[in-house]
């Protein structure tokens, strides 16, 4: 497995992350079946990201952006939402690895290094289609060095529809 470097997207760096969000878009329409956020617009593209600009003006939101061997493969997008309405320090918003660096634990040692950085209770909530990613969350959270307390739980509201993990990460002593 490529290393993978993970840091602070700067603002020049939304386009990039934007770029990313039309491959995640597409990823996620699968799961979108009869809603409009699976729908290409007539220019051929997804509708942006509504909240990408959030990322870098909005309080307790931090925009990552992944990469290995000098190229963007990925992003990671937090925020202190909660799909549980309970209070957190971290939720996962939006998380994506390319699909040519997938199943060799990239992500997994990026959803890791990303818990490791910023240490405390996190959520990371999935669409209740999205099999593959409860999956990946379930093994990512699981095997964390640090974590505890972790709580699985269904949510069906007009908010949200799926499961939700909860969990909190311990930093390590020094």
């Amino acid at each position: 497995m490529t290393d993978i470097d993970i840091a602070l997207a700067r603002p020049e760096e939304k386009p990039v992350i934007a770029n990313l969000m039309q491959l995640y878009t597409h990823d996620f329409s699968e799961h979108w079946s009869g809603r409009p956020e699976g729908e290409l617009g007539d220019d051929g593209r997804f509708a942006d990201y509504p909240y990408l600009d959030s990322y870098w003006s909005g309080p307790a939101r931090v925009p990552l952006l992944l990469r290995a061997e000098g190229r963007p493969v990925g992003f990671a997008l937090l925020n202190d939402h909660t799909h549980s309405g309970r209070a957190a320090d971290r939720n996962m918003a939006e998380f994506f690895i390319v699909r040519k660096h997938r199943r060799g634990g990239m992500g997994t040692a990026a959803a890791h290094a990303v818990f490791s950085r910023y240490p405390g209770t996190w959520e990371a909530a999935v669409a209740r289609r999205n099999v593959a990613a409860l999956a990946f969350w379930r093994k990512a959270v699981a095997s964390h060095p640090h974590v505890h307390d972790i709580e699985e739980s269904d949510i069906s509201t007009e908010e949200w529809d799926g499961p939700v993990i909860r969990f909190r990460i311990e930093a390590p002593l020094p």
